[in-house]
């Protein structure tokens, strides 16, 4: 008899994102007459093509895979020399951070690396996520066996919860009790909320003070332009002793269809062997990617070590202040008719409060009947986002302007 992992089972029946696409298909299917008016503010998918520089690096490493000269089978997994080079040289020491090349970890997406990452932790930790939360974290904890079973609400048993609100600017506080794993997102998925240097501070030293261990997520960190909120949890002080990032091209350079990201992890960094040993972690990933991971394509990582050519970072600049310039419209329409907007300037999503007496689910259904916008409701990110829906800015121009006039001409007193 086979037996299977019955963590599965405590899951919801479907992960946020599908559900909606079945919602929106349905909808779709019964109204054929306005399927095509649908504007898909939803998932954060990114609509723009890829930069040219990328585009060209692509081109020249095919050509290279038909000559035998050239050609790249197996690389190696933790990703090719050129690659981590160009990613610490310019994500980080040119910014004046102490990463070396081999503490870089390419993969196909830090999506998978935020859930990859318990590999190597044991299951007696306990997890800290923030409330609401990005899926993943909480959904491959369960997965792996570190909860309980669901309550009522969809919070898991086991798990600590931080609440982010409109109160404490969507960035948790310290908890009184100890977590070992604290799972941090900033520019925050979904709220929009970004974190300051005195926030992170106080973060990293209650890491430090408690031997927990940061899984910080910084994937919307090129959204970032002030220049006073950090773009790295690198930027404290003692962040290598207490940190891994995640980073990912997805959201800066369009990587969603290529599968391109990357982890680092320090050599500084150390854990508690169950035998009382301090054990650094940097082995253990190492040991995790090479066995079970067998690298991103060579063209892919050619095309990612573009984005740090002159072309590449004016390129990506442009697709920044492309999204950007959609929040903005998206953010200035949801102001207009009165309801309280958050995120939006460092971040390409639109956290928005639903009008009273609306419930998020209420809200999606509202925006998908009355505007034919499809946007994700708060209350699929935790308990805690009850009462808004995210909006997102990854869209083309023509959708974003033409969502924004759906929106302001919304009547929400119907439906309240």
């Amino acid at each position: 008899m086979a037996f299977l992992n019955d963590n599965y089972l405590k899951l919801r029946a479907g992960y946020l994102f599908p559900e909606i696409a079945r919602r929106v298909t349905t909808f779709c299917e019964t109204h054929p007459d306005v399927a095509r008016r649908v504007i898909r503010c939803g998932i954060g998918d990114v609509t723009e093509p890829l930069p040219q520089a990328c585009i060209q690096a692509l081109h020249k490493a095919v050509d290279e895979m038909a000559v035998r000269d050239t050609f790249h089978g197996y690389g190696p997994e933790q990703g090719y020399p050129f690659l981590r080079k160009a990613i610490a040289e310019n994500e980080y020491r040119a910014r004046g951070l102490d990463i070396a090349d081999d503490e870089i970890f390419v993969s196909d997406g830090s999506k998978c690396d935020c859930g990859n990452i318990l590999d190597i932790f044991g299951g007696e930790n306990q997890i800290a996520v923030m409330d609401p939360v990005y899926p993943v974290y909480v959904d491959t904890n369960v997965m792996a066996g570190h909860t309980g079973p669901a309550d009522e609400f969809g919070g898991f048993e086991g798990l600590l919860y931080l609440p982010c609100t409109s109160a404490n600017g969507f960035v948790p506080e310290l908890p009184a009790e100890k977590a070992d794993i604290i799972y941090l997102c900033y520019p925050n998925n979904p709220t929009g909320a970004t974190a300051t240097r005195d926030q992170l501070t106080a973060w990293v030293n209650y890491a430090l003070s408690h031997e927990s261990i940061i899984l910080f997520d910084a994937a919307y960190e090129a959204y970032i332009s002030d220049p006073a909120i950090p773009r790295s949890i690198f930027e404290i002080p003692g962040a290598r002793e207490c940190a891994i990032e995640f980073r990912s091209f997805s959201k800066n350079g369009g990587f969603t269809g290529l599968r391109c990201a990357f982890t680092v992890v320090p050599k500084t960094l150390t854990a508690l062997a169950r035998n009382g040993e301090r054990r650094p972690l940097h082995p253990l990933w190492q040991r995790r990617m090479t066995t079970k991971f067998n690298g991103v394509s060579y063209p892919v990582q050619r095309a990612a070590e573009a984005i740090y050519s002159d072309a590449g970072k004016e390129q990506v600049a442009a697709l920044i202040q492309h999204y950007m310039g959609n929040a903005r419209i998206l953010r200035d329409a949801c102001a207009e008719i009165g309801l309280d907007v958050f995120g939006g300037t460092n971040a390409p999503y639109i956290w928005v409060s639903t009008p009273p007496g609306i419930g998020s689910w209420d809200m999606f259904d509202i925006m998908l009947e009355d505007a034919n916008i499809v946007v994700t409701p708060g209350a699929g990110f935790g308990s805690a986002g009850e009462g808004f829906f995210r909006i997102s800015a990854f869209n083309s121009r023509a959708n974003a302007e033409e969502a924004a006039r759906r929106i302001i001409a919304m009547d929400f007193e119907k439906n309240a």
